[in-house]
């Protein structure tokens, strides 16, 4: 094939004669290639579904990455310093009335087991637990007076991922798939990486579609070993006969679907098929984190005993962004069996957030330091939550000082980085020992909506009928928090 007026040495192109070389001649189809393999250029976007879809407004965040720690980070051992549960160690709680805790023991004041600084140029208050997170504290966004409704961890993941308390909901990924859709149509538009230690509580049903359309669940991808179960077939088969193959299933699939009517999961498994079919080429490139630098390695904690699993994960994350995905969700913790493997401290938080912080900290401010140096923090959401915080005192008996914390709805800690945020600040407050959230107290319904609000989503209209209902992930609540917006 000639090349369609190829340029000569001495001749410069306008901007239409260059997009009429590039689109026709052999060398636009080889700069083609060299853009795809440095992940520049993207396989044609997939819509939304929404009937009123977004962007609503004019928004820099386009995608996000969602840190779930799960079992119950403790705020006043990381990101709510209090000097008064230093001052008041060792001694009862004076309240008028008695806490409801999750198992019911109600020990002494404990302070923190590490020591609080002001880190950065903010002055914004990290402990010792976070040394590396510490370091990029001028990049959080911290939420001091989140509170939930339960203290089950149960439900209260799920309330932290749809808003609700009841299984059966849309989580945040699969809304913001139907409502955004996807930057590219040879991956999933909402993934997830679970911790390779166990799933969270409520196991996958914390990546559920809920009623939206079933192509809009989570689509799990491990960080390491084999990335997606069954994308390849088990044993080597010709081209033409696994195409054949494909194309009689769609035409029996089709068929289906006309004899019988719509069928939404159909649906979705023909069009599973589809994308499995583009995943075959495109997952083994995005998972081979061989292709960073050693010094991207390094930087992620990759190859260290402690870090190397959630390195790989944030890695991989920061790739599958590159490449067209809206929304990655991680979760840090696993297992509520014996031993938990978990941020569940209920016997000796220094063993356990010591132990949980040291495979996390360094893979994020990793994270944060790269998205940043690539220029991705600039529309990119970072979000680091857990289900519900600690409890200020021990789990232990009246007078006695144990060494871990039950679990705390009233009033724990999230944070955000990125796009549309103010940065090194901190917003609202738990009264003076960390025990209930008091000013600007902000609910799940309140963070999913500034959540929606940053990528562009007006969270009263992104809706969906189900049941007779406009339903929504806000229920029928939320405010957005306007004081942490650029």
């Amino acid at each position: 094939m000639a090349l369609l007026n190829p340029p000569a040495n001495d001749v410069l192109l306008d901007r239409r004669e260059l997009f009429s070389w590039t689109k026709f001649g052999l060398g636009g189809a080889a700069l083609a290639s060299l853009l795809f393999q440095d992940g520049m250029l993207r396989a044609e976007s997939v819509s939304g579904e929404a009937s009123d879809p977004p962007p609503h407004f004019s928004s820099k965040a386009k995608r996000v990455i969602h840190i779930c720690a799960t079992g119950g980070v403790s705020q006043v051992d990381s990101f709510d310093y209090k000097p008064a549960l230093e001052k008041n160690h060792g001694k009862p709680l004076i309240t008028d009335e008695t806490p409801d805790v999750f198992f019911g023991s109600i020990g002494l004041l404990r302070r923190s087991d590490w020591l609080f600084k002001q880190r950065g140029e903010s002055g914004l208050w990290v402990s010792d637990l976070f040394p590396n997170l510490a370091q990029v504290a001028d990049e959080l966004t911290v939420v001091k007076s989140m509170f939930g409704e339960t203290s089950n961890h149960t439900p209260a993941t799920f309330q932290e991922n749809t808003g609700f308390r009841l299984n059966g909901f849309p989580v945040l990924g699969s809304w913001l798939s139907y409502g955004m859709g996807n930057e590219t149509d040879d991956l999933p538009s909402f993934v997830v990486i679970p911790d390779p230690r166990g799933l969270p509580a409520g196991g996958s049903i914390n990546w559920t579609n809920g009623f939206l359309p079933a192509r809009h669940q989570g689509v799990v991808i491990r960080n390491n070993g084999t990335p997606i179960d069954d994308l390849v077939p088990a044993r080597p088969t010709r081209k033409s006969t696994e195409a054949a193959s494909r194309e009689l299933l769609e035409l029996l699939n089709k068929r289906h679907l006309a004899e019988r009517g719509k069928s939404d999961v159909l649906t979705a498994r023909m069009k599973s098929y589809t994308l499995a079919a583009k995943m075959q080429m495109a997952v083994p490139k995005v998972v081979n984190l061989d292709d960073e630098t050693k010094v991207t390695h390094d930087l992620y904690g990759i190859g260290a005993e402690n870090t190397d699993d959630f390195g790989r994960a944030c890695l991989l994350s920061r790739r599958l962004l590159e490449r067209g995905v809206r929304f990655v969700q991680l979760f840090a913790g696993g297992d509520f069996g014996r031993p938990r493997i978990n941020w569940d401290g209920h016997e000796d938080m220094k063993k356990n957030h010591g132990r949980e912080a040291g495979r996390i900290d360094k893979p994020i401010a990793g994270l944060l330091t790269d998205l940043r140096q690539r220029g991705m923090l600039d529309d990119t959401l970072v979000l680091f939550t857990s289900e519900f915080g600690r409890t200020p005192f021990t789990q232990s008996a009246a007078d006695r000082l144990g060494t871990g914390r039950d679990h705390n709805q009233n009033g724990f800690s999230v944070w955000l980085a990125g796009a549309g945020l103010k940065h090194g600040i901190e917003f609202g407050s738990t009264d003076e020992v960390g025990w209930n959230a008091v000013d600007d107290r902000v609910h799940w319904h309140d963070f999913h909506a500034t959540v929606l609000h940053l990528l562009g989503i007006d969270h009263k209209r992104l809706t969906y009928y189900h049941n007779g209902i406009q339903r929504r992930l806000t229920n029928v609540h939320g405010h957005i928090v306007k004081e942490i917006l650029a």
